[in-house]
């Protein structure tokens, strides 16, 4: 299940980070290197706080392969989508909530506490996306104002903590975990949900 849920992330993942080379109209290496940065960076994050030996990527090249595969596609079709930054995001939803469960798993398998699960299961998600974002010099997606995103890897990793108390069946936290991530950052593309921001009060006269 770990494997297949690495899998599913970094195929999305590198998606995401070809549609992002292909914004910032890179050469073909680098769409390879801006997916492959993009899917395994939050795993690799992971790994290494996990001290897990080898890094999932090292002890099976297929991910980069895959990462690679995907960049290939992007970069012959990319111009056949009209907006692509709004693919971006919505692929980024899908691959956010798959990695999110993928950390949240890794973590539990390894019987880590429920800190760093959540943790784990956020770092997965998002870390990938934000170098991405700061290596193509666009505005991190984890940053934009009030967005349902960091929000929503925590709320993610955090039903997957609390579902075996209502159910024994193994997959209910990773469906649970998907779930409600994807929930609740589709809700804030589509529906505007948003957190409210600090706004600093005006200075008294």
């Amino acid at each position: 299940m770990i494997a297949t849920l690495d899998y599913m992330s970094v195929a999305i993942f590198a998606l995401t980070g070809a549609l992002v080379a292909s914004r910032a109209q890179l050469d073909i290496i680098g769409f390879f290197f801006v997916a492959c940065l993009t899917a395994v960076g939050g795993g690799t994050i992971r790994d290494l706080l996990l001290n897990r030996d080898p890094v999932f990527w090292l002890a099976d090249p297929t991910y980069l392969g895959i990462a690679c595969i995907a960049a290939l596609i992007v970069f012959f079709t990319a111009h056949l989508f009209e907006s692509r930054y709004r693919l971006i995001l919505w692929l980024d939803a899908a691959a956010l909530a798959v990695a999110v469960a993928a950390g949240v798993s890794v973590a539990i398998a390894m019987d880590q506490s429920a800190p760093i699960v959540l943790v784990m299961g956020v770092a997965t998600g998002t870390l990938g996306g934000l170098m991405r974002d700061v290596v193509c010099n666009e505005l991190p997606l984890v940053l934009k104002q009030g967005e349902l995103y960091v929000t929503a890897a925590f709320a993610g990793a955090g039903a997957a903590l609390i579902t075996p108390l209502a159910t024994p069946h193994s997959l209910a936290p990773i469906i649970a975990c998907i779930a409600t991530c994807f929930a609740l950052r589709a809700g804030s593309l589509a529906f505007g949900w948003r957190l409210p921001v600090y706004k600093p009060r005006p200075p008294k006269s």
